[in-house]
């Protein structure tokens, strides 16, 4: 009888407690599988919206590729509308300035090279941003602006040897030769096998060393 009756009690207890707080339980559980469910929600929507960009970035790619400038202009301002924090905005927004400096609309690139450099993800994206962004402001003679560039770069980017080339570019530019010859011969020095195009590299600075010679 004692076991019985201990367990009539308990099951009363427990009953009890259920009337009291079973309220919050099951608000408990609405609000986790809730939360779960708006979890599951979100990630498919974020999916579903990685998607469209790459589809977005895809159709800007092929507009290019076509040389039709004016569609794939339009296509990414709607990437940019729609999607401004995707890393294919700022892919899209490299291809755009390669295709307006090959179109001699250098200037309008420049832009696009400053937006990807302050803001791009991943961040890998901001250093190729700055490399062409140095390259470009040297064809349009402003190899100071360059050298400003490469000067603010981070020490370790993995980009060192195209840095220094840069550099090398630039101050060939000012004619500064010296200064020239032994940037591009940090950059041989800096430069991985078969990354690269090492002959022009060296091609770049035999021409100044001779020049040098001819001089002296």
């Amino acid at each position: 009888m004692v076991e019985v009756y201990d367990s009539v009690e308990q099951s009363e207890r427990v009953k009890g407690w259920l009337r009291e707080n079973g309220g919050a339980i099951i608000m408990g559980l609405v609000l986790a599988f809730g939360g779960l469910f708006g979890f599951k929600q979100w990630q498919v929507w974020d999916q579903n919206k990685s998607q469209r960009a790459s589809a977005e970035y895809e159709v800007l790619l092929e507009e290019l590729a076509e040389e039709r400038l004016d569609p794939a202009v339009a296509n990414f301002e709607t990437l940019k509308a729609d999607h401004a924090g995707s890393a294919y905005t700022h892919l899209a927004a490299l291809s755009m300035a390669r295709a307006r400096v090959e179109s001699g609309q250098g200037e309008l690139a420049v832009s696009l090279l400053e937006s990807v450099m302050k803001s791009g993800e991943p961040a890998p994206l901001r250093e190729i941003a700055r490399e062409r962004l140095a390259r470009l402001k040297i064809d349009l003679g402003d190899a100071e602006a360059a050298l400003a560039l490469i000067d603010a770069a981070l020490t370790e980017t993995g980009f060192e040897s195209r840095y220094a080339e840069i550099r090398g570019d630039a101050l060939a530019a000012l004619g500064r030769n010296a200064d020239a010859i032994a940037a591009y011969t940090e950059a041989l020095e800096r430069q991985e096998t078969g990354i690269g195009f090492r002959p022009l590299l060296e091609m770049k600075r035999d021409a100044l060393e001779a020049d040098a010679g001819m001089e002296s």
